[in-house]
């Protein structure tokens, strides 16, 4: 029975989660930096350098920044955000950049303005954002979360500081206790939430991802690996549920400046764990209400599961997603309690360990990969099949198996993450 106590705790990880961000987030969290500290700086600066965790470099190496003409990487995504970026627009910092300034952004790419340096830091989510114009120094500090600005210091003078533990992550204090989540609770909890408590955020969610993921469909992005699926499927319930998630992906690591809803701080984990679950339910003309629930369950498995592993790793996010995903195909098929936990046991024992290899043009495949985890994990619930109590990391126990994959994630692939940035460091664009 859900503990009516932690009713609001949900509601509140929800609204720090389903966040609407434009560009995958970790260019964008550079360019919100560089925003700020230009707004703080009053005018243009001579010279910009960011600090920035091995992560979030990772991330924005390889991936077109929105509204830039199709720019790639750190530097693109600091000059961005020092011209044309609204600091006030949180994650959405590009969303009014005009030609004038991607004209600007290009004239000022191979003039040396910006460094770039690999901060030494335990967080896995945190920049240092400096600017100058050679009498003037503004320096803002983001930590843990993409739009998390815990410092902004004027000349010396701090204007805003936040007290922040380095070594926290999901765990500051200022963000909501996840500890509340448990598979059982998340599946209590859904059936007694109330519908005006969270439909709005849900709207946005389905208005959102499902925009992107037809804009994927329609245009040329990347190299097209949704639009591909469903051709390749003749168009069948599973080549869209999987192709339209990676399409949404597609169009959004191509640079496209639609929104999304994010989840767990990433747009590809929030289209991946939604856009599927809408899809399969308006196939089977599911109810609305039914699909509220069922989003609402893929939504709060993702973020549990992910919770162990942090925010950036080298453990694929979507891997997560397929988890919710699962758990909301199988909600919508009327699958038992216990058919629900072996579905989200099935995508673990079957995708962990998929590395993430910084954002770019091949993650919509590997959201098809995930989503096609997803409806296989489905289908062998549905027989009561399950990976079994010691197959691997799979333990008997669905929160067993849960911690397990966070300690691979989050401990175990440190060194695989460290290895990637350098390989990728050393590959020139």
């Amino acid at each position: 029975m859900f503990k009516q106590e932690n009713y609001q705790s949900y509601l509140d990880i929800l609204h720090e989660e389903l966040i609407p961000a434009m560009g995958c987030t970790e260019p964008i969290s550079v360019a919100l930096g560089a925003a700020v500290a230009v707004k703080y700086l009053k005018q243009f600066p001579t010279k910009i350098k960011i600090q920035s965790s091995g992560n979030i470099i990772k991330n924005a190496k390889s991936v077109v920044v929105p509204n830039t003409g199709g720019l790639k990487g750190m530097q693109a995504s600091l000059l961005a955000g020092a011209v044309g970026g609204d600091a006030d627009r949180g994650l959405e910092v590009l969303e009014s950049m005009t030609e004038a300034d991607v004209k600007k952004v290009n004239e000022l790419m191979d003039t040396g303005i910006v460094e770039i340096e690999q901060l030494d830091t335990p967080a896995v989510l945190h920049t240092i954002t400096t600017v100058t114009d050679g009498t003037d120094t503004v320096e803002v500090e983001i930590i843990h979360f993409h739009d998390n600005v815990v410092r902004i210091t004027v000349n010396g003078k701090d204007i805003l500081k936040k007290d922040f533990d380095v070594n926290a992550g999901e765990e500051d204090a200022s963000y909501t206790d996840r500890s509340v989540l448990s598979v059982d609770q998340i599946l209590d909890f859904i059936e007694i939430a109330k519908l005006e408590d969270y439909k709005d955020m849900l709207d946005l969610q389905i208005k959102n991802n499902m925009a992107i993921a037809e804009e994927g469909i329609k245009h040329d992005y990347g190299i097209n690996v949704g639009r591909t699926i469903i051709e390749m499927g003749h168009n069948s319930l599973e080549s869209r549920v999987k192709g339209l998630a990676a399409a949404g992906s597609d169009a959004r690591m191509g640079g496209s400046a639609m929104p999304v809803v994010t989840n767990v701080g990433s747009g590809n984990n929030g289209m991946a764990g939604s856009i599927p679950v809408i899809v399969y339910a308006q196939d089977k003309n599911y109810s609305q209400d039914k699909l509220y629930k069922a989003l609402l369950l893929s939504d709060l498995i993702t973020i549990h599961v992910k919770t162990g592993i942090g925010r950036l790793s080298c453990f694929c996010g979507v891997v997560i997603a397929g988890c919710g995903t699962a758990a909301g195909i199988a909600y919508l098929d009327d699958c038992t309690r216990d058919q629900i936990k072996k579905a989200i046991t099935n995508v673990l024992g079957d995708l962990s360990g998929m590395i993430c290899d910084g954002a770019k043009e091949s993650c919509p495949s590997k959201i098809a990969s995930a989503v096609d985890a997803a409806l296989v994990g489905v289908a062998l619930a549905k027989e009561n099949k399950v990976f079994g109590n010691g197959c691997g990391i799979i333990e008997g126990d669905i929160e067993g198996t849960i911690k397990n994959v966070g300690e691979l994630g989050r401990i175990g692939m440190k060194e695989t993450d460290a290895t990637v940035l350098d390989i990728m460091t050393h590959i020139k664009n």
